[in-house]
This record gives structure tokens, sequence and C-alpha cells, in this order.
């Protein structure tokens, strides 16, 4: 093997990404094979990260949007010698990717996953698989750099200007997502994001002109970026180019197109089983190498010099631009005490004395306050406390009740980084994908839209719950009391789809004071989002001196109102706007001398987490009487109601017409659920 020191580490990262497909009989060998000089010439020669500390704050970001290619970013963190930094998930010190990781590529416990996993393996900044979901919260990590820039830089100390890159293949700029992702970059002039895009004419079904003829680069310059090209993906010198030019741009994000082959550098240079996502075959492999003048017996070879030639490069710069970073951070604490604090509390995840301090609680009223109105004042007592809370609306801010009105709550536009508002047009799908992107840089986000739109950004919502990243999804116009909208506005299966979410915590308070605490719940957490969802109408505020607390909602479930003179023969069950029915009917039963208990339930998820003598108090597994109330799919009701309980819910989809007329048509009145309780007990 006689190649240079640049083209030996290239063939050493296609080797080991073919040995480890090939022994998994599983996985996509083509584009680590074709994109191996661009990643290596991005990491070796640009990329601002410290192999030893890959998590400090003024490292730049490398995003694998084209998550199938995840051999390409684990062949890299093994060679550049990247450090394991999660107590909870790693061993801290250890490799991030040993060889014997990529050995077991795709198997059971390796820290090599068919897809790259945030938290699994340090080094990945965030999950990717879902084609389009890696570029859009690269989206979201360059606004937060821009934000904390503008926040924290002081002359002579710019802490805070690090560059994100994310490789994307066809597939990703193919979904829709990248559209609305690249449409805001190019709105916020995001000079610090590159996209490198993969331009292979490949995807599973064959070739993209079965289905895609766009031109790529019109595109993106319609979307105000710079569009550079590189015609040759082994071009290191050209490559190299192309990044120089992405660093010297402003006022615009880059899309760096490459043009490769699935599997190039194979002797057949567009390999079919690359590019449908199997491996190459021994035969192919052994082809394959001779071709790099590899020994083509040899498997998992790491040729003597490789990782040392890492360490000299990306290695010795990162770790003395880290070095230089924390000195600088030093400094700046000693002159700007309080932002170096913030800093502190941020990257840790935690908040700042006080952050709750201005919450305010709400005095009983009959005629009540919507829901997402009562949100927005408890939403702007924290914002104004905790600096680093962002706010966005999918178009919907005042609609949804997310504006932040504080003195210095400005929009975050180009310019203005150091907004607090962020505006995400008509784009639920990016807002929630941005979200994820703010929170991976550790700013507190909240997105909002009407809970039935909540579909659009599913697969966002769904990873920030897998990456466990406290981002706090807002929605509003909950249930088909949103009236004269219809069917196609009014939520009814949304709350069930939820709630199935894994690691998601649906919170539907059922007044103002519930909403208070639902906060409380939702800023105090690390590791955990949450899908807050709230009334457009307004809801009686409920009396506390004659209720149960509203801090019952920390928990779950609470007995919200109880049975008088013994034990309940009933227990009426209610979220959200519908606790205020199962109230009417106790007091209905009440008058008829049935003994009826009220459990409002605003979170199952917390609820099913507390122990179970707790659970027994709230629900007492003797009182098999039920009734479940809420203007929703029942779907999930009966591990709470039993077999022999009673669920009052949707089993249609809505209509069209007032509030009142709607809930009457469906059985939402308290006088029907009181009747339902007394034939249940009959």
């Amino acid at each position: 093997m006689d190649h240079d020191i640049d083209q030996l580490a290239i063939n050493t990262i296609r080797t080991l990404s073919i040995d480890a497909i090939q022994k998994a009989s599983s996985g996509h060998p083509g584009t680590p094979m074709a994109l191996a000089p661009v990643a290596y010439t991005l990491w070796q020669r640009f990329l601002r990260f410290d192999p030893a500390d890959p998590i400090w704050p003024g490292r730049d970001r490398f995003v694998l949007s084209a998550g199938h290619a995840s051999m390409l970013l684990y062949s890299l963190l093994h060679l550049a010698g990247v450090r394991a930094v999660d107590h909870d998930y790693e061993v801290v010190g250890e490799e991030a990717v040993s060889l014997k990781d990529i050995e077991s590529f795709r198997q059971l416990d390796s820290r090599a996953p068919g897809h790259p996993e945030y938290r699994w393996t340090s080094g990945v900044e965030t999950t990717t698989g879902p084609l389009g979901q890696g570029i859009a919260t690269s989206v979201g990590m360059a606004i937060a750099g821009k934000w904390q820039g503008a926040r924290y830089n002081r002359p002579g100390f710019d802490l805070f200007d690090f560059d994100v890159y994310a490789i994307a293949g066809d597939g990703c700029l193919m979904e829709g997502v990248s559209s609305e992702a690249a449409s805001i970059a190019g709105h916020l002039k995001l000079d610090n994001l590159c996209w490198i895009y993969d331009n292979n004419h490949i995807t599973i079904d064959g070739k993209t002109h079965l289905a895609y003829d766009d031109d790529v680069a019109a595109r993106f310059m319609g979307y105000g970026w710079n569009v550079t090209r590189v015609g040759d993906a082994n071009d290191t010198d050209l490559i190299a180019t192309a990044f120089e030019e992405f660093r010297g741009e402003e006022g615009r994000p880059t899309l760096l197109i490459v043009d490769s082959h699935i599997g190039w550098g194979s002797p057949h240079k567009m390999d079919t089983s690359a590019a449908h996502g199997e491996p190459l075959g021994e035969e192919e492999v052994r082809e394959t190498k001779r071709a790099y003048d590899w020994p083509e017996n040899a498997q998992f070879l790491v040729p003597d010099g490789v990782r040392e030639h890492f360490a000299a490069g990306i290695g010795e710069r990162g770790g003395g631009l880290r070095a230089g970073w924390r000195r600088l951070l030093d400094e700046y604490s000693e002159k700007h005490t309080d932002l170096a604090l913030e800093i502190e509390l941020q990257q840790k995840r935690a908040l700042p004395a006080g952050w709750d301090s201005a919450i305010p609680s709400f005095d009983p009223d009959e005629k009540g306050i919507a829901t997402r109105k009562a949100s927005q004042q408890v939403e702007n007592a924290i914002g104004e406390r905790l600096p680093w809370l962002l706010a966005g609306s999918a178009d919907l801010t005042d609609s949804t009740s997310v504006r932040l009105t504080f003195d210095g709550a400005h929009d975050l536009e180009p310019g203005a980084y150091d907004g607090r508002q962020l505006h995400y047009g008509i784009r639920e799908h990016e807002a929630a994908a941005i979200s994820n992107g703010l929170s991976l840089s550790k700013l507190r986000p909240l997105w909002s839209t009407y809970l039935t739109f909540s579909d659009y950004a599913r697969p966002a919502i769904r990873l920030s719950a897998l990456m466990e990243l406290p981002v706090i999804h807002v929605f509003t116009h909950d249930s088909i009391g949103l009236g004269e909208d219809g069917p196609t506005h009014q939520p009814v299966e949304h709350l069930a789809s939820l709630r199935a979410i894994p690691g998601l915590d649906v919170i539907r308070p059922a007044d103002a004071n519930e909403v208070a605490e639902a906060w409380r719940v939702a800023l105090d957490r690390t590791h955990q989002p949450v899908a807050l969802v709230l009334t457009r109408q307004n809801v009686p505020v409920l009396d506390r001196s004659r209720y149960g607390s509203a801090e019952g909602l920390r928990r779950g479930g609470y007995v919200l109102a109880d049975a008088e003179g013994g034990d309940p023969e009933i227990i009426l069950i209610a979220t959200g706007s519908e606790v205020a029915l199962a109230l009417a009917a106790h007091e209905e039963l009440k008058g008829e001398s049935v003994r009826a208990r009220v459990v409002s339930m605003p979170c199952c998820e917390l609820f099913d987490r507390q122990d179970p003598d707790y659970r027994d108090e709230v629900l007492p597994p003797a009182v098999t009487a039920r009734v479940s109330v809420e203007e929703a799919s029942t779907l999930g009701w009966d591990r709470y109601v039993g077999t022999d309980g009673v669920k009052i819910g949707m089993h249609t989809f809505g209509t069209s017409a007032p509030l009142k007329d709607v809930q009457t048509k469906f059985g939402f009145t308290g006088d029907r659920v009181a009747e339902a309780a007394k034939e249940l007990l009959a």
C-alpha cells in the first residue's frame, strides 16, 4: 500500500464501512464509499471539533442527515479517537466507537447502530434516519449558534461562532421538510450553515429520474442560498476550496453540491447492491479492495499511521481550539460574570434561581379563561426570567397564545438574532425539527400549532422523545369544542396518538391553575419533551378552596372532588375542558345522594409513573364503576375504567356548528355524564 497518507485514510474509512456492512449482512455501503473523501477533508482540515471533548459548546456541528450511511460517521468517530462523555449511556473516557463496535455494526448493544442515535453514541449530534430530519434539525442548530453569539459574544470574546455542516442525499431533499427548512434558513440568512448534497442520482427504487427532476441548484438559489458545486467527489483539493468559500460567505447559507456515484471507487463505479442498501457481496468486496490497492482478504484493517494521522490533524487542531475556547471563557467569566453564569446553567440544562417566582395563580372564576390564554401569561412570567427560552409558532402566534410580550422579547430576524420570538411560517414539520435543533444546542424552545396539525410535525415530535429532548410542543384548539371550523380542524384521534409515543408526556390541563403547574412540570426536566394541550374556549377557573389543589397535576392525576358521607360509589375521570362537565355531574349526583369522586387526569403518563399505592388511592380497585369523559377518541381509557366502565368520547369525526350544539350532539354535557353514571350504577 503505497498511497499517500490522505488516500490511505480515505480508503480506511471506505473499507471499514464495507467490512462492517458485509459482516452484518445489512446496511448501505455506497454512500460511505462515495463520500469518504468529502467527509475526510471536512473533518481533517476544517471541522472545529475536539475528539477528546466532543460536546464543548464552541465546536462545529456535523450532522449525517443521510443516516443510512451511518458507517461513514462511525468510521470517522473511531479513527479520530472520539471519547465517550455520557454517564447514563456510555463508559466515560472510553472510545465512543471501538473497532469491536464496528465489527458488531447493527448488532445488539453496539455503539454503531443502524442509524446514528444521539446520546447512545458520543459524537452523534442528532438522531437521523427519517430522511430530511437531520438537515431540518441542523437549521435549529444554526439558529441557536446565531442566537448564542448575539446574546453572549462581546468585543474580543467570540465564544459562539460555530458552523453547522450536514450531509444530505436525494432522499433528504425530496422530503417536504427539506423545503420548509431550507426556505426559513434562507430567510434568516444563516451563513453558518452548510448542507453537503450527495448528488448521486440513485434511490432505493433506482435512478432518481423515476420521480425526481428538480433543478436543485435553481431551487436553492430561489431560497436565497449560496450554491457551489464540486464535480468530482474524489477531488479533495476542490472540496477544500468549496469549504473555504463557505467560510467566507456572508448573509447566505451554502449548499455544496457534490457529484458522486454510489459505490464510487469500486470496479463497477455504479454498484447496484450498494444503491439498494445491501452488502456488496464477498466477491465484489475483494474486487473493490483490489481497486483500492488494499489487501483483499484483510478485514477491519486500520493501517499503521492512520490513527496517528487523525490525531495530528483533527485531534491536535480540535484540542487546541477547545483549550483556547476554555481560556477565553475563563477570561470572559471575570468580565461578564452574569452572562458566564447563564452559559454555565444553559449548558447543564439547569434553570436560573427564581425562574418560576412570577408564575401567576388564578382566582376562581365561573366564566373562566381559555387555557391557551392562561398559558400565555405563565409563559411570559417564565420567559422574562429564563433568557434562553425561545417561543415560536407555525403562523399562529396570537391564535395559539405564544407571543412573548415583555421588554426585549422582539422577533428573531436577520440582524436581530437575539430575538426571543420565532416565526416559522406555515411549516409545522420544520418548526418541530428546528425546535429539536435548538434544544440540542441547550436552548429551551417551545413551538405551537393547532392540535389537529400535530400530524404535520409527528416525525420531529417522535424524535424529540427518542432523543430525550426537553422540547415543549404547544397544541391549542384541542377538541370538538372548536365548533364552527368543523371536523377538519376538530382533533379526535390526536390525543391518543400522541400518548402512544414513548417518552412524551401529554398534559391537558383542566383550568388556569393546572396550566401553571403544567409549565412547572414542563420546564423542570432535562430529558423529556412535553405536549401541552390547551383549549380555545374559556373554561372555569376552579375554586381550589372547594376542590383539590392544582399541584396534584404534578402526579398526573389526582382527586379533585370527593364523595361525601363515605367511600365513593362511582369515579368520574376527565381531562381538560371536560373536567368541568365531570364536576357538574358530581354536583347533580350529590343532590341525588350518589357518592361520586371526580379525578382530574391531565397527564396519563405522569400518573402511570406514580407508585401503585398512590394510583390505588386515587382509583381504588374496589370501585369498579367508573366513567371517563374526553372529547376525543376513547382509545386507551380502558386501563382506567376497566371492562365494566363507561367511556364518553368520540367514535366519529366532529361536525361544524356552534360550540354548545356540537357538545350536545355528541353527549358532552354535565347531565349526560350524570345520566351515564346512574345507568352504570343501576
